[in-house]
């Protein structure tokens, strides 16, 4: 079973607008979505930064489709409100949202004005955000103190079931370490051969779960102008770790993408006019066992897109809709947390 979902880049669209896309990719074919959660963009050109917590409210309530966010508790989020936020979701939304749980990037984190924290830091950070947060979703009143405090931290209101957190990465190394806490894995494309070694290292370290994968990609009716989409929104992407972690500001992004050309971007996103080919290389990503492919189209005008993947693309790839999104325990053992 494949899921074909449609990705909301809140750092390139205004979230009205974002909504009314989610909406239009689920007539035409999308079996779930998921969100990104910035409070600032890669660059000027993509010049937006809507509130993600707040769509997600909006967009699951006027669609049916299941829905998951990449966030990052510690520093910008306490994860106590982390765990609240989710906590609502899925409350108002049972089976229907899971959350990916990550370390961050400065470009986000730094309007607290705390000190960005080494990434050994900020991956045991994560660690404790995530027992913290697991905690109160379980219904436990939490008292925790190390790099994040939690003084007497309770949630009220709880869902029925416990959503899935799943754990982010581009490497093997990070890939085997989520496997000791995630429900699941994401991803993003990279070399088939590079895809290959983070799932594997998830599965043989006993990560469990659905593997996702997002895929960015650029679509027009010819190749030149796929090509100029790509380079005018996604240049000042194509920088890895640690530069994509540790650079603060959208202006130093954008004097990094100066010499950017097309081609590089090439290398990080999937630029064709050709809708054979962006099926196949979708293909080729479920082939190699990735359960649930979210698309993001890195071009402002969302509409044609959705409406020509709807048309020639997803019917070659039989979407269906995820499993429930769930680490469903038993009624009793939640009322014997809350007590």
């Amino acid at each position: 079973m494949t899921v074909i979902g449609f990705h909301c880049s809140h750092e390139q669209i205004a979230p009205g607008r974002l909504l009314r896309d989610v909406q239009h990719a689920e007539q035409a074919g999308f079996t779930a979505a998921m969100s990104s959660d910035h409070l600032s963009p890669w660059s000027e050109r993509q010049g937006e930064s809507g509130f993600a917590w707040a769509f997600l409210g909006a967009a699951m309530a006027t669609t049916s489709l299941p829905f998951g966010v990449v966030t990052a508790p510690g520093q910008r989020y306490h994860p106590a409100v982390t765990a609240q936020a989710i906590a609502t979701l899925s409350s108002m939304f049972p089976n229907r949202f899971w959350a990916a749980i990550g370390s961050g990037e400065a470009s986000n984190e730094r309007v607290t004005g705390d000190v960005w924290p080494r990434k050994d830091v900020r991956d045991a950070r994560l660690v404790e955000c995530v027992d913290v947060i697991r905690r109160l979703l379980a219904g436990e009143e939490v008292n925790h103190d190390g790099l994040v405090t939690v003084n007497r931290g309770r949630l009220w209101t709880l869902p029925d079931a416990v959503p899935p957190l799943i754990g982010p990465a581009v490497t093997a190394e990070t890939a085997a370490r989520h496997a000791e806490w995630a429900d699941g894995l994401i991803s993003v494309n990279q070399p088939l051969d590079v895809l290959q070694q983070v799932l594997d290292a998830y599965r043989n370290a006993g990560g469990r779960g659905a593997a996702r994968l997002q895929v960015h990609l650029s679509w027009a009716p010819t190749d030149e102008e796929a090509k100029e989409v790509a380079h005018d929104q996604w240049r000042s992407n194509v920088h890895g770790p640690p530069v994509a972690w540790d650079t603060e500001t959208v202006e130093a992004f954008d004097t990094m993408a100066e010499t950017v050309t097309a081609d590089q971007v090439a290398e990080v996103v999937h630029v064709s006019a050709d809708l054979g080919r962006h099926a196949a290389w979708i293909q080729a990503y479920v082939d190699q066992g990735w359960e649930e492919i979210y698309l993001h189209f890195v071009g402002k005008e969302q509409e044609p897109f959705v409406d020509a993947f709807g048309e020639h693309v997803l019917p070659q790839l039989d979407p269906q809709p995820p499993a429930p999104a769930t680490t469903a325990r038993p009624a009793v053992e939640r009322e014997e947390a809350i007590r």
